[in-house]
C-alpha cells in the first residue's frame, strides 16, 4: 500500500482512540461510541494481520514455519514490552489490590477473569480484556491463514462471522445479561474476521462486493437511529434485539470505511483523515490504550492539587487526563517502543533465496514484486477500550 493509505489507516486509529477517550473521560455514564471505536480497531487488526500474512504467503520463497516464527516474534516485540511494563507498575503500586489477579492478565486471560466474575474488579486493568482477545486471535489466526488451503480462507472468515452472530443470538435465551456475552472471544470474532475477509477479497480484487457498497450507508443510518433510541426504556426482549442490532449493524459500515482508506480515500475526507495530528496520534495509539486507565486513576487521586474538576466525567477530566495520557504514550513510543520495533527488521516474513544473510536481515527493497521487510503499520496496535463503554 502507498504511504497515503498507511497514513489514512493511522488516521482511523486516531479516530478510534479519540472515541475511547471521549467515552472514558468526557461522556457522563460512558458512551457507546467508545464501543464503536473498539469494533473499528478489531476490523483494522483483522484486515492488517491477514493482509500481511497473505502477502507473505503469495511469495515464491514462502516457508510456512519461518513465517509463523517471524509473526510471533514480531508481535512479541511490539506488544510485550510496554504491556508488561504496565503490569510491573501495577504490581509495585498494588493499585486496587491487583496483585492477586496479575497472573490472569500476564497470561492474556483478562477477558475470562472479568467474564467469570461478572464484575469489573479490579477496574484499573479492565481495559486489558480486549488486548487479551487480540492475543487469543493472534495465537490461532496466523496458523489458519498460512496453513489452510488458500481457496478456503474466505469461507473460513464467513464461517467465523456466522458463528459469532449465532453466539449473540444465543444470549437472549439465557436471561439476565452478563459480561460474558461481551467478553468471551466469539463476541469479537465477527469484527476481526470481517477485517480478515476484506483482506482476502483485496488479495484478488480491488473492489468490495456490490452489496456492501450499496448497503453500508443504510446500515449506518439504521445504527444511528438505534443508537439515538438507546436511552429509551423498552421491554426485555426488545432490549435484547436492540443490543444485537447495535453490535451487528456497524460491521459493514466499519469494513467499508477501512476499505476506502486502505485504497486511499480522496477529496476532503481523505485529506482530513491523513492530516499530521491524526496520523501522529494513530502511531502512539497502543500506548494511549495501555496507559489511559492508569493515568485516569492517578489524575483522580491528584484532585486536591488540580484546580479544575477531574473527579467526574467532563471537560476537566478530558483535558487533564487526556493530556497526561498522550504525554506518557509519546514518551513510551519515543524511549521504548520505537527502538524495540526496529528489531522487527531482523525477522522478515519471507527471506528471498540467494540473498546473503545480511541482505535478508536488513534489506528493504522489494523482490519479485514483494516487499519482504516493509511493515510500516503496526498491525498489532488494536486499541479496544474498557468494556464499561458498552454497558
Amino acid at each position: 500500500m502507498s504511504n497515503v493509505r498507511y497514513r489514512q489507516l493511522d488516521g482511523l486509529r486516531a479516530i478510534a482512540v479519540v472515541m475511547v477517550l471521549y467515552a472514558h473521560f468526557f461522556a457522563a455514564g460512558g458512551s457507546f461510541w467508545g464501543h464503536v471505536g473498539v469494533r473499528l480497531f478489531f476490523v483494522l487488526s483483522g484486515f492488517l494481520i491477514t493482509r500481511l500474512l497473505l502477502e507473505a504467503r503469495s511469495a515464491a520463497e514462502f516457508e510456512p514455519l519461518a513465517a509463523i516464527k517471524s509473526f510471533y516474534i514480531r508481535r512479541a516485540l511490539r506488544i510485550f514490552p510496554p504491556y508488561f511494563g504496565l503490569l510491573g507498575f501495577v504490581w509495585l503500586a498494588n493499585l486496587e489490590q491487583s496483585k492477586r489477579v496479575l497472573a490472569w492478565h500476564a497470561l492474556y486471560l483478562s477477558n475470562f477473569w472479568y467474564a467469570f466474575r461478572d464484575e469489573w474488579t479490579p477496574w484499573i486493568l479492565c481495559h486489558t480484556w480486549s488486548l487479551s482477545i487480540e492475543e487469543q486471535f493472534y495465537v490461532i489466526w496466523p496458523l489458519i491463514i498460512l496453513l489452510a488451503p488458500r481457496r478456503s480462507i474466505e469461507r473460513i472468515c464467513i464461517g467465523v462471522i456466522l458463528f459469532s452472530l449465532a453466539f449473540r443470538l444465543y444470549w437472549p435465551v439465557t436471561g439476565t445479561p452478563s459480561l460474558a456475552r461481551d467478553l468471551l472471544p466469539p463476541a469479537s470474532m465477527d469484527a476481526l474476521a470481517s477485517g480478515a475477509l476484506l483482506a482476502a477479497w483485496r488479495s484478488r480484487t480491488a473492489l468490495s462486493p456490490q452489496w456492501m457498497r450499496m448497503s453500508w450507508v443504510p446500515l449506518a443510518g439504521a445504527f444511528l437511529i438505534l443508537l439515538w433510541l438507546r436511552p429509551m426504556p423498552v421491554p426485555a426482549i426488545q432490549d435484547w434485539a436492540r443490543w444485537i442490532g447495535l453490535e451487528i449493524l456497524p460491521l459493514v459500515p466499519l469494513v467499508m470505511i477501512v476499505s476506502y482508506c486502505s485504497a486511499g480515500l480522496g477529496g476532503y475526507l481523505g485529506r482530513l483523515v491523513e492530516c499530521p495530528p491524526l496520523t501522529a496520534l494513530g502511531r502512539i495509539s497502543y500506548g494511549v490504550y495501555l496507559f489511559h486507565a492508569i493515568v485516569l486513576a492517578l489524575t483522580v487521586k491528584a484532585q486536591p492539587w488540580i484546580p479544575i474538576n477531574v473527579s467526574e466525567q467532563g471537560p476537566g477530566r478530558f483535558l487533564i487526563a487526556g493530556a497526561g495520557t498522550l504525554m506518557l504514550a509519546y514518551i513510551s513510543w519515543l524511549v521504548l517502543e520505537k527502538r524495540i520495533n526496529a528489531l522487527k527488521s531482523h525477522f522478515p516474513y519471507v527471506v528471498p533465496r540467494g540473498r546473503s544473510s545480511a541482505q535478508g536481515l536488513h534489506g528493504t527493497k522489494a523482490h519479485g514484486g514483494h516487499a519482504y521487510l516493509r511493515d510500516p503499520i503496526d498491525d498489532s496496535d488494536a486499541l479496544p477500550n474498557p468494556q464499561s463503554s458498552i454497558n
